[in-house]
C-alpha cells in the first residue's frame, strides 16, 4: 500500500504594485473600468516590479508558508517549482531558490514548464514522489511572471494576467487535504495559440525588446500571444469531459463533489463552463476580482481563500480542474 499524500498548507505571495482598470482604461480609453470588470471579473492584478522576478516572489511565497504555519525549512526534502518565466534558461529556478531558503542541499529539486494546469500537473508529481518513498515533504511552489512578457499595447492580455506566487506543502503525515485519483490530458495542436514565439532557441532573436511601435494590434513574437477565441472553444470543449472523467475515475457522482475549483481563467468564461456541466453557484469558488488570472497560481489561491472563509470542512470532497497553455489539462479531487 502506497503512502498518502496531503497538501497540509498553503501560502501566496502577490506583488505590491496593482494595475486597476482605471489605470488600463486611461492608457485604452476605448474600454472602461466598468466594461473591463464587465467582460473579465477582474478589476485589479498585482504586477511584478522591473528588479522582481519568478525566484523572488517564489521564495517571499514559500517564506509565507514557513512563518505563518511554522513549518521547519529542515523537513523540506523536495521542492518542484512550476514557472513558464523562469530567470534563466539555465541554471534551475527551483536551484536558486532552494539555496535562497536555506533549504538542506540534500534535497531534490526541479522546474517543470506548465501554465493554468500547472498546480494539478504539480500535485501528480507531489503524490507520486510520495508513493515511491522518494520524499516525505515537498514544497510545492507556482511563481510566474506573465506581465514581463506582454507588450505594453497589449490591451487584452494585459487586462487578464496578474503576477503572483503559491507555496504548498504536501506531506505524506498528519491532517490536510488527501490527494485522490487524477486526469492529465494533453493536446500540442494547440500549442501556437497561446505561446511566447521568440522565447527559445527554435526562433532566436535579439535579447533586446522590440518598440512598442512594432505592436501591429495582434502580436510581436518577442511577446504573449493569446488567440482568445481559440483558447476559449478549447476549454467549453475539453473541461466538461475532463470533469466527468475525474469524476468517473475517483469513482464519485457529480452529488458527491462539495466544491468546485477551476483555474481562474476569466470570469465570463468560468461562469460559462458552470452553466455548461450544471454546477450550482454555492459549489463553485471564484478569486479573480482582486488579482486577475494568475496562470499556475489561481488554483492554490482559491484554496487558500477557501479555507481562510471556513468553506473547506471536514469530510468535503472537492474537484479540482486546470486548463489551457499547451493545450494540457489535469483534474483531481482532494478530500478533507
Amino acid at each position: 500500500m502506497y503512502k498518502k499524500a496531503r497538501i497540509k498548507y498553503i501560502a501566496y505571495y502577490l506583488p505590491e504594485k496593482v494595475l486597476s482598470n482605471d489605470d488600463l482604461s486611461a492608457e485604452f480609453p476605448e474600454w472602461s473600468a466598468e466594461k473591463i470588470i464587465t467582460k473579465t471579473g477582474i478589476g485589479e492584478r498585482h504586477i511584478a516590479a522591473p528588479d522582481e522576478f519568478t525566484s523572488d516572489m517564489a521564495v517571499k511565497a514559500a517564506q509565507k508558508l514557513f512563518d505563518e504555519y511554522g513549518v521547519s525549512k529542515s523537513d523540506i526534502d523536495y521542492i518542484l517549482l512550476c514557472t513558464q518565466s523562469p530567470d534563466y534558461q539555465l541554471p534551475t529556478t527551483a536551484c536558486i531558490v532552494q539555496d535562497r531558503l536555506g533549504i538542506s542541499a540534500t534535497a531534490g529539486a526541479l522546474d517543470f514548464n506548465l501554465g493554468c494546469s500547472g498546480y494539478v500537473y504539480g500535485l501528480s508529481l507531489a503524490k507520486g514522489l510520495i508513493a515511491a518513498n522518494i520524499a516525505k515533504n515537498i514544497l510545492l511552489i507556482t511563481s510566474e511572471t506573465y506581465s514581463k512578457y506582454i507588450h505594453e499595447k497589449d490591451r487584452g492580455n494585459r487586462t487578464i494576467f496578474g503576477d503572483a506566487a503559491a507555496a504548498t506543502l504536501i506531506s505524506d503525515e498528519g491532517d490536510g487535504l488527501e490527494i485522490e485519483e487524477f486526469v492529465l490530458g494533453t493536446d500540442g495542436r494547440g500549442a501556437d495559440n497561446l505561446i511566447v514565439k521568440n522565447s527559445g532557441s527554435k526562433y532566436k532573436t535579439e535579447l533586446s525588446r522590440e518598440s512598442a511601435a512594432d505592436f501591429d494590434g495582434e502580436r510581436n513574437d518577442n511577446y504573449l500571444y493569446m488567440d482568445g477565441s481559440e483558447i476559449f472553444n478549447f476549454t467549453i470543449e475539453s473541461v466538461p469531459g475532463l470533469v466527468n472523467q475525474t469524476l468517473e475515475k475517483n469513482k464519485l457522482s457529480f452529488d458527491n463533489v462539495d466544491l468546485f475549483v477551476f483555474h481562474q481563467a476569466n470570469k465570463y468564461m468560468l461562469n460559462h463552463l458552470r452553466k455548461k456541466i450544471g454546477i450550482a453557484e454555492e459549489k463553485f469558488l471564484y478569486h479573480i476580482e482582486n488579482c486577475g488570472n494568475t496562470v499556475s497560481s489561481t488554483i492554490p489561491i482559491v484554496l487558500k481563500e477557501a479555507f481562510v472563509q471556513n468553506k473547506i470542512q471536514k469530510n468535503m470532497q472537492i474537484l479540482l480542474a486546470g486548463f489551457g497553455v499547451g493545450y494540457s489539462w489535469g483534474g483531481v479531487i482532494l478530500k478533507s
